[in-house]
């Protein structure tokens, strides 16, 4: 049994303002639930009693664990279709540590405002064993329930910093990349196993500020070339393309 001032904690949750108050996020889902236990202890743990049969070590480390009915969930639950569990995570305290970034691959976002981007993003990221990603302040809330369903787990292994951008941009020491209209042939450029990758707003891409600190400006060409098609690639897809091809040239 659940009560409802704990169901009540848990759904104030999908607002930002009482998740930096509590500073704990919403997971849901056996898979998501399974990625996350190995790296942190829920505060709290919603689950049916057939999750709790097949995953009762997995529980043992929560703080609270609610056994409830399917009708429970559905009233605790964020999403529109529970299934069978939901975690409560603690946020953790990150501070951005720029020596940690020296001879790696590392992801900017700057103002990227769709969680679903953000937590697709965050796959890219953890797909291609980038470890780092800072966001600026204008970015949207990784712990946003769109966003960390979307990411799939990659929160327990990518590190996200928010932090003032161009700040951080000013202060490292190697190549910061931008993708731009006006930028050189990502394919026939020598691509570094260190710097930053730097992607910007939906609509209106790098900003200014940020624009001016870009030290390589890369553009992904459509094929074939001059051809007339579609205006621009969505964030994600253009990060994921940059991305792969960075980790190519490593492996050649």
């Amino acid at each position: 049994m659940i009560s409802k001032a704990r169901i009540k904690w848990i759904k104030s949750l999908e607002m930002r303002k009482y998740r930096l108050q509590y500073k704990a996020f919403v997971a849901e889902g056996p898979k998501l639930v399974g990625e996350l236990l190995p790296y942190s202890a829920p505060l709290c743990l919603v689950a049916t009693q057939d999750w709790l049969k097949r995953n009762g070590r997995q529980a043992e480390s929560a703080g609270e664990v609610y056994e409830v009915s399917q009708e429970e969930l559905e009233r605790t639950s964020l999403l529109r279709t529970p299934q069978s569990v939901l975690a409560v995570m603690h946020i953790p305290e990150r501070r951005l540590d720029l020596t940690a970034l020296q001879g790696k691959l590392s992801i900017a976002l700057d103002g990227v405002q769709d969680p679903g981007n953000l937590g697709t993003i965050l796959r890219i990221a953890d797909w291609f064993g980038i470890r780092h990603v800072i966001c600026s302040e204008g970015t949207a809330d990784v712990y946003n329930p769109k966003c960390v369903q979307s990411c799939m787990g990659a929160l327990a292994r990518v590190e996200v910093y928010y932090c003032p951008l161009p700040e951080v941009l000013r202060e490292v020491r190697m190549p910061v990349f931008g993708t731009f209209l006006d930028g050189k042939d990502i394919y026939a450029e020598e691509l570094p196993a260190e710097g930053i990758i730097v992607m910007g707003n939906e609509g209106n891409g790098i900003s200014t500020e940020v624009a001016r600190l870009v030290s390589r400006r890369l553009y992904v060409p459509n094929f074939p070339k001059g051809s007339l098609t579609t205006e621009s690639l969505n964030v994600a897809v253009a990060t994921g393309i940059v991305c792969a091809e960075f980790r190519r040239r490593q492996q050649s």
